[in-house]
């Protein structure tokens, strides 16, 4: 069926979301008119695209930024571009990695010598520099334009939107800083990353700072920071080690002329050849600066292992499956996090972790076979209430295994837990330590039984996105339980970075150029010394100082503090709001994200009233969607498929549609 009249739509936001919905926008358009002579015909489609960045590469992913900055996934992971043969198909583009294939093959004339570099040598399993991706985002939008369907246009504007009005038969005014109005028929919200107002204990030491003469660095991208100012040869304070922190590593360091360099780090026994395993050199170059680390935890994020797949290919769910989950509510229950759905999956991290053991280190179990048949038998989930069967898994693996092999599995996301130290070196002792076995743990790969129950989470993360969007599970459980206390912690065991920066990390605090200030650290603004300081009460040194302090945090994302005059606007002006839960206590919460009914997701106004034209897609829908800050995955060529994988390019289809059905 084709399309009689002419629409026109405005995208605010071009990163990958906002092209997301322009190729959507392109694929139907073609699949509905497939012979439409031009923009002078009977129907047309125009697309206004808004944001001060280029587009494509938006903000985050601009391609001149440093290499430095590694993306947190393999080159065989990242798309905008669909391969879900439900949708239209697409008028052009591929995967990343299809698309890093091609240009070894045949590069485009555009490519700069270090990109050309980079791709030289980079495999689908290597973590590519998000310079890159933005490479390949602007490349694919590229690639999009010179395949525009007959009867379509796109005009780009490098400005901000500044408010969307309602102009009345269905209309909007698209307000621009530059330029404007755009009048619409529709509007997609495509905000991505926003930068936000600091919190109350960030403004004092903001406003400290300023009075003392200090050097505070609030959240930011990495990538928007002026380095350079940090002086070099003082003491820095960092606070977070999570995915930021190794952005800012590696500033300091090999963005100050540092290298890696490997070091044979040991030989087996003299009788008979065994391989030598290396370790990372640091070899400073003077330049950087002493930097202090500091987290919540005491240690940074755990790395990813070395897989041929996004997903350990050894690992299948049998507990937290999509088809568990989906009897909820097929039976018309909302369960709740902890009480029905972290048991389903903690049974899979056991089953991952003890399988595996039993595989690689049967010597570590009595009777192997009988324990993971018993182990079996008690984690049926209908066969024991949420308490006995952990009691009874419990007693089996007293029973059977090493003590020195059981699975801990909070202590996974926090191995400082329980530890006091007499001095700040006995705490980077122990993290060396920790960085240390992580990496090898890395390496081996599907054959660690702490990484294969890491996979599990991971596994389980792809089902849980699924279970809870949309009202999946209780309010009160989203609030203390998914979001409350298990995102952290899986996200401190399953998002962490390349293995290459636990090794380097590592490498930095034996050279004396990363230090770090131990578990639950508490800062202050020093007004006696003029500095900022850091203590953990686990750690008996007292308090470090220093005149510089980092914040390695992303701005917040949450839609009642970003900073962004359209998102203001819209608040101010009523047409969105931020989305309430109740807790257990019945207390009303404001979560991160806004208020929306699905599908596609369009915004609740103050009033309870949905503004029919105006669709939402991505960040700010974290409180519809859990884990929204990942776009999409490119279809695995291997293992199980989830709906969670492509679900942002789905989100970008439906709105798609109803824009040209409008």
């Amino acid at each position: 069926m084709g399309t009689s009249q002419s629409i026109r739509t405005a995208l605010i936001g071009a990163g990958p979301r906002g092209t997301s919905v322009l190729e959507r926008l392109l694929a139907n358009w073609r699949l509905r008119n497939p012979s439409v002579s031009g923009p002078g015909g009977a129907a047309g489609l125009h697309i206004d695209v808004v944001d001060p960045y280029p587009a494509g590469p938006g903000h985050v992913w601009q391609p001149g930024q440093s290499r430095l900055y590694l993306m947190n996934t393999q080159a065989f992971y990242p798309t905008v571009i669909p391969e879900d043969p439900e949708l239209a198909a697409p008028v052009a583009g591929a995967t990343f990695d299809k698309w890093r294939a091609a240009q070894q093959d045949h590069p485009l004339a555009s490519l700069t010598e270090d990109e050309r570099a980079e791709l030289s040598g980079l495999g689908s399993e290597d973590f590519p520099s998000r310079a890159l991706y933005g490479r390949y985002l602007s490349s694919t939008l590229d690639d999009l334009l010179a395949h525009l369907p007959d009867g379509v246009t796109v005009r780009f504007h490098r400005t901000i939107a500044t408010a969307v009005r309602p102009a009345g038969n269905g209309r909007f005014d698209v307000e621009l800083e530059d330029g404007g109005p755009l009048t619409v028929g529709s509007v997609v919200l495509a905000l991505g990353h926003l930068e936000s107002r600091l919190n109350a204990e960030q403004r004092e030491l903001q406003s400290g700072a300023g009075q003392l003469g200090l050097l505070y660095l609030p959240p930011a991208a990495p990538a928007d920071v002026d380095w350079s100012v940090v002086p070099a040869g003082q003491p820095v304070l960092v606070r977070g080690m999570g995915l930021n922190f190794f952005d800012v590593m590696g500033q300091l360091t090999e963005g100050r002329g540092g290298k890696f360099v490997a070091a044979e780090a040991g030989r087996g026994p003299a009788a008979g050849p065994r391989p030598v395993r290396t370790e990372l050199e640091y070899i400073p170059s003077g330049d950087e600066p002493r930097v202090i680390a500091a987290s919540r935890r005491g240690t940074p994020y755990r790395a990813k292992a070395n897989l041929a797949g996004y997903y350990p290919a050894g690992v299948t769910l049998r507990y937290c499956t999509e088809g568990a989950v989906a009897r909820f509510a097929a039976a018309g229950i909302t369960p709740g996090f902890d009480h029905d759905i972290w048991p389903l999956l903690q049974r899979d991290a056991l089953w991952a972790y003890y399988s595996t053991l039993v595989r690689t280190r049967p010597d570590a179990v009595t009777d192997p076979g009988e324990f993971l048949a018993l182990l079996q038998e008690a984690m049926r989930p209908h066969a024991h209430s949420v308490s006995h069967w952990e009691a009874e898994a419990d007693v089996l693996i007293a029973k059977h295994v090493a003590p020195d092999q059981r699975l801990n599995l909070p202590g996974l996301a926090a191995p400082l837990a329980g530890r006091s130290f007499a001095s700040r070196g006995d705490v980077d002792s122990a993290v060396v330590e920790y960085l240390l076995d992580d990496a090898r743990r890395s390496a081996l790969g599907e054959d660690d039984p702490v990484k294969m129950a890491i996979g599990a989470l991971h596994h389980g993360r792809a089902v849980l996105k699924t279970a809870v969007a949309d009202g999946g599970i209780t309010d009160e459980s989203w609030v203390a339980g998914l979001r409350g206390w298990f995102e952290s912690f899986v996200e401190g065991l399953a998002s962490g970075p390349p293995a290459i920066r636990a090794e380097q990390l590592a490498a930095l605090a034996r050279a004396g150029v990363v230090s770090f200030v131990g578990p639950d650290p508490k800062f202050a603004l020093d007004r006696n010394t003029g500095t900022f300081s850091a203590a953990s009460p686990w750690v008996r040194d007292g308090a470090v100082h220093a005149r510089t302090m980092i914040e390695a945090l992303a701005p917040a994302n949450r839609v009642a503090v970003n900073v962004s005059p359209v998102l203001e606007q819209l608040l101010a002006h009523g047409l969105v709001r931020p989305r309430l839960m109740m807790t257990v206590e019945g207390t009303p919460v404001e979560t991160s994200g806004l208020d929306v009914i699905p599908h596609p997701y369009r915004p609740v106004g103050a009033n309870g009233s949905v503004t029919e034209g105006l669709f939402v897609l991505g960040l700010q829908l974290s409180a519809a969607q859990w884990g929204t800050a990942i776009a999409a995955e490119s279809r695995p060529q291997s293992g199980p498929v989830y709906r969670s994988g492509q679900r942002t390019l789905r989100d970008a289809d439906e709105i798609a549609r109803h824009i040209l059905d409008r």
